[in-house]
């Protein structure tokens, strides 16, 4: 099965994001700008036991979901950035969040086999790409979810300390 792949590294050198994208439930969504907040919550966020962003948000925004990863609830958001400024490792992006919300179906159902999607055809770095991916650890490679996948030269492990002797 095709899969989405996001290269952080390239991302990160670009300005805007210029990318088209043909997500049908409204014109000028930026579904790019969705799924690198994914990748940056699952790949680079620090998932920090007291979490002072989540800590932060006076609208419970954001939520520390299933393997540590957080979910930011759009809809709630109302761009104060108190948690972009409560990060220490400034993994949230301080962007103001559009009133309609930016997604990403993957194409699905809606690509034929040949198909590329227009993200990825006017994604002028090469950024991402669609193809048969799986996750490669060695090549800088993380499997986000079932259709997406991330590579990117800094992804941070926690590492859980091992108990102090007294």
């Amino acid at each position: 099965m095709k899969k989405l792949l996001i290269d952080l590294d390239i991302c990160s050198k670009c300005g805007e994001c210029g990318m088209l994208c043909s997500y049908i439930q409204h014109s000028g969504n930026n579904g790019i700008s969705n799924l690198r907040e994914l990748a940056h919550f699952a790949v680079i966020c620090r998932k920090c036991d007291d979490a002072p962003c989540v800590a932060s948000c006076p609208w419970e925004a954001l939520e520390m979901q299933e393997h540590r990863v957080m979910k930011r609830y759009m809809m709630r958001c109302t761009s104060c950035k108190s948690c972009s400024r409560a990060c220490p490792f400034g993994t949230i992006y301080p962007e103001t969040i559009p009133l309609l919300l930016s997604g990403c179906d993957f194409c699905i159902g809606r690509a034929k086999d040949a198909d590329v999607p227009i993200c990825v055809e006017s994604c002028q770095h090469g950024g991402i790409k669609y193809g048969e991916f799986e996750e490669d650890i060695a090549e800088k490679v993380y499997r986000v979810s079932e259709n997406l996948l991330v590579k990117t030269s800094f992804k941070w492990e926690r590492i859980e300390e091992a108990p102090k002797k007294r």
